[in-house]
């Protein structure tokens, strides 16, 4: 089966289940400072686990657009990419167990034709807070029998520990910060045969086989999370007052078990484009010789031009850091493979952008800016490998460790290979190990530079973070009001300490015209303005006046918050009551950030009854 038809087939499934499908969240968090990139169907549905309606009802469905940054190293191999879809379906407080996994089963076995008798079943064990699932392996040992199959556990149902069945955004139980959701979960796998576990020089051959080796016979393909609890100060769990389903299954994995290939560069959505790169280089067999640079290259353009359609630009920070790292990769890859001009740009951009042009047409519509993004990063850094094989030859012999090699390899993007080479070239062998220390010993540091974005689950559902929000709602109206009706939102970022917004204007706003608007902004606080929230058709919002994000796709119900007859905007929460809650608002930086876009970072301190006594005057 292609992309299209499994993706087709899930929605109307669900939907045939009374799901109602919503569009896919950003790729890039709005008011989310707890992650990078979206990673997950569940990361913008955490407020509606934890009991907050969603305007689409208890059922929905959807295709969600992912990255995980994590994955990057891992690209090379025949199953991870860092951009890929997740196809997830949701109750929330609605049914459970007993519906999603027949549902599932069903799905797979009877829409994609799937052989039960490929398919396993993991679930979760148990521990000190959580008891073992017992009851979906009750539920799954009756679905195979239904089939003719008995569902022994140890052979066909697995249990295992928190590291393999237990989900949650930050990961493990010891990882969750109070507040937050997770719960046990059910993965389902498919298993390739017993032979992949024998091919040539298998380092599996005389090792025990389980669904979670990593031997290549079994791929996950979908996993059901039960979302019913939350974690506590005290490290304990609690039940959520509604018991949520949380399913996530990769597009990607999916169809590669309907074609029954474990390479998942093989199936449409990367096949077409490693078969141009194969041409690119006039050697048409040379993947099956040599995958791994093929697979980098396409994955890494694929996330290149997902990121780029989603607003982000190559930098030395957080999410144009990722982006650099993809073309950068990529351009190595290509460069080892003899493409040394562009080709591979021009020829593999406009496969997968058609690929998407139906589902996600903003690719089609932004194909020149993405284009444009990619080649330039693409001209800087032959630039930077140029410099690097300069600074490579001023080294001497002694100075050739493993060190080094790690500097050329982070500094100038050179892969290990070419680094191995350009060693021999100077009749020294490298010292591998050196380079992995050097390498580990990074990682770890990246990890304290990058860990906070990863903790703190719920931040910005804390009190100081919605008042931050609600303050961007004000923000927002008091410069449409200040500067003119051309102000919009471009994005904005929200941590309990305080607010960024980024808006369209064509120019440095002034000391004066600042005051101005922060002026506006607490004068609306003063007057304790009402927050009202509404659930009406988009249509509707966008013709009484509600604002929303350019570029942003929303549902057909949608959620409109109102600040007194001052502020109106499409938004999914959450908000104060009442605007005197705010506190002192005060603006502390105005800068740009590109063309035509600036960028305001303010606070709110709660001492505004004191303070701000001339602002209300």
């Amino acid at each position: 089966m292609t992309h299209k038809e499994v993706r087709k087939k899930f929605i109307s499934f669900y939907k045939g289940k009374r799901h109602v499908e919503i569009p896919s969240a950003s790729l890039v968090p709005e008011n989310d400072p707890t992650t990078l990139f979206t990673s997950s169907g569940m990361q913008p549905l955490v407020p509606y686990l934890l009991g907050e309606k969603h305007p689409s009802g208890t059922r929905i469905v959807n295709s969600q657009k992912c990255f995980r940054a994590q994955d990057i190293d891992e690209v090379g191999d025949n199953r991870h990419t860092t951009f890929f879809e997740m196809l997830g379906n949701w109750s929330l407080g609605d049914y459970f167990k007993e519906n999603q996994l027949p549902w599932f089963f069903e799905f797979l076995t009877d829409e994609l034709h799937l052989d039960p008798k490929r398919l396993y079943i993991s679930v979760f064990e148990g521990n000190e807070f959580v008891p073992k699932d017992n009851e979906s392996i009750k539920i799954w040992k009756e679905l195979f029998s239904q089939v003719g199959i008995e569902a022994k556990e140890g052979e066909r149902i697995f249990s295992y520990g928190v590291d393999k069945n237990w989900w949650s955004r930050s990961g493990t139980p010891d990882k969750m910060p109070p507040g937050e959701p997770g719960g046990p979960d059910s993965e389902v796998f498919y298993d390739f045969g017993i032979e992949r576990k024998f091919h040539e020089n298998s380092p599996w051959k005389n090792k025990p086989c389980h669904p979670n080796c990593e031997c290549g016979r079994f791929l996950e393909i979908g996993n059901s999370v039960f979302m019913e609890y939350q974690k506590q100060q005290n490290g304990s769990f609690k039940e959520l007052p509604q018991k949520n389903v949380d399913f996530g299954g990769g597009l990607e994995r999916l169809v590669a078990a309907t074609n029954d290939n474990p390479d998942m560069f093989q199936i449409d959505l990367f096949s077409t484009a490693i078969k141009t790169l194969e041409a690119i280089t006039k050697t048409p067999s040379n993947y099956k010789i040599h995958p791994r640079p093929y697979r980098i290259i396409s994955d890494h353009l694929r996330a290149a031009i997902f990121l780029v359609d989603s607003g982000v630009e190559p930098s030395n920070k957080l999410h144009g850091y990722v982006l650099r790292r993809l073309i950068r990769r990529a351009m190595i890859q290509a460069r080892e493979l003899g493409m040394m001009g562009d080709e591979w740009l021009s020829n593999a951009i406009p496969e997968f952008i058609s690929q998407y042009s139906q589902i996600y047409p903003s690719v089609t519509k932004n194909t020149p800016e993405i284009n444009q993004v990619i080649t330039a990063e693409v001209d800087k850094f032959r630039k930077t490998i140029d410099r690097g094989l300069r600074e490579f030859e001023k080294l001497k012999d002694n100075q050739l460790t493993g060190s080094t090699a790690f500097n050329l390899y982070q500094s100038y993007g050179f892969p290990l290979e070419i680094i191995k080479e350009l060693y021999l070239q100077k009749g020294v062998t490298l010292n591998e190990l050196e380079f992995s220390e050097a390498q580990k010993t990074h990682a770890n540091l990246s990890r304290k530079v990058t860990s906070r974005l990863f903790k703190g689950g719920l931040v910005d559902q804390s009190e100081a973070v919605v008042k931050l929000h609600t303050a961007t709602h004000l923000l927002q109206q008091a410069l449409r009001e200040v500067l003119g009706s051309h102000v919009r939102q471009k994005g904005s970022n929200i941590t309990a300490e305080r607010l960024r917004f980024d808006f369209t204007h064509p120019e440095k706003i002034s000391n004066e015209t600042i005051e101005k608007i922060e002026h506006l902004v607490n004068k609306k606080i003063d007057k304790n303005l009402t927050v009202s929230v509404e659930i009406v058709p988009l249509n509707k919002a966008i013709e009484e006046g509600a604002l929303t994000v350019p570029g942003t796709t929303y549902p057909e119900q949608v959620k409109v918050y109102s600040i007194g007859n001052f502020s109106k905007e499409v938004c999914g929460g959450p908000h104060v009551d009442f605007t005197a809650t705010i506190g002192s608002f005060k603006i502390v930086k105005e800068e740009g950030i590109s063309q035509g876009v600036r960028r305001i970072y303010a606070k709110v301190s709660s001492d505004h009854v004191n303070t701000r006594k001339n602002h209300a005057q």
